[in-house]
């Protein structure tokens, strides 16, 4: 895994962008702050937690971490 915090600062701001922060998004996805945190910067992984901040950025899990979802692992893009 990757550690990415470019990433992880321009997810920050396009959440900013539509209204949410962090903090909000975790509220509502039920998790603490750290674990948004710690999958947008490549720490850890969790297909829901990817999908819950593609699903608030208007896009998709494999746009928004196209490394994290390779032919071999089944991409759900078609």
């Amino acid at each position: 895994m990757t550690v990415d915090l470019a990433r992880h600062a321009d997810i920050r701001k396009r959440l900013s962008a539509v209204g949410l922060s962090i903090s909000a998004l975790a509220r509502e996805v039920g998790v603490a702050p750290e674990t948004i945190t710690i999958v947008s910067q490549g720490y850890r992984r969790s297909r829901r937690i990817e999908s819950e901040l593609a699903s608030a950025l208007g896009t998709t899990p494999e746009q928004l971490f196209p490394e994290r979802y390779t032919e071999e692992e089944g991409s759900t893009e078609k």
